[in-house]
Order: structure tokens, then sequence, then C-alpha cells
């Protein structure tokens, strides 16, 4: 049950990531960042990505994804039809990733200490979708805000 929720929340959100990214009427003002608006949405979605790559795929997932998370937030650039492809890949790794788990795997402690305290997996993927969505609606702001 509670997989199909995290899939649902998954699913939702990383679609509207792609309609966000597609939604700009100026493919250049994906990169912008202006005054305290310190992260542009290309680099949101970046961000995004190897988050997810990282926390989901390699380590529940064993993909094997190495993390670059300084150039998520250097990188430029990247042309839109780029990141609509690893968003849509990356919603490959999280179903394929969620296909393997049962729901006795979820009670199960997460590989990794993120937190000052260790947490299951079933906390910790919750934990995922919530940061998806707060960037996600960063990025709806962004767009609403600099894509004029």
């Amino acid at each position: 049950m509670m997989i199909e929720v995290i899939r649902t929340l998954f699913n939702r959100d990383l679609n509207k990531l792609k309609s966000e990214i597609e939604a700009y009427q100026d493919e250049s003002r994906l990169w912008l960042s202006s005054g305290t608006i310190s992260n542009s949405a290309g680099n949101l979605c970046l961000h995004l990505v190897g988050n997810l790559n990282t926390y989901l795929g390699a380590e529940v997932g064993k993909t094997g994804y190495i993390r670059d998370r300084p150039l998520e937030f250097s990188r430029k650039d990247v042309p839109r039809a780029k990141l609509i492809l690893m968003v849509e890949a990356t919603i490959g790794v999280v179903n394929h990733v969620l296909d393997q788990l049962t729901e006795a795997d979820l009670q199960k402690e997460y590989p990794l200490l993120v937190f000052a305290e260790k947490t299951s997996t079933e906390y910790f993927l919750v934990h995922l979708t919530t940061h998806l969505a707060y960037h996600l609606g960063q990025i709806n702001y962004h767009r609403r805000l600099l894509d004029k």
C-alpha cells in the first residue's frame, strides 16, 4: 500500500517537473537567477534528477549511479530536451526500484546515514517525495516570476 502511495507521488511530481520545464516560453530563462533567487530552474531540475538517482537509484536499487552534486548547481545551458529526457529516465529508475521493494523493505533501515539519526527506508522515501515537491514549487515560482 505505502509503496503505491510513494509511487503515485513520485510519478505525479516528476511528470509535473517535466511540464514545468516544458512551460518556459524562453528556454534560456531556465538558467536565470536573480537577486535572492540563487538557483535556476535548470539547476534545480538537475539537482532533483541527481538526488533521486543517488538516494533511490544507487542506494536502494544498486543502479551504479555516481553523483556529481556540485555540477548540479554549476552546470548551465543544458538543452530543455535533454533535461526532459533526464527526468523521464529518472521516472523509469524510480518505478523500477519501487517495483523491487516490498512493504517489509520499507521498514528496514535506510542504508545511508543522511540525517542526524538513522531512519527507515519508508521515512526516507517519504522525505524524498517532499524534497521533490519543495523544489518543484520553487521551479513553478521561478517560471512565473522570471519567464516573462
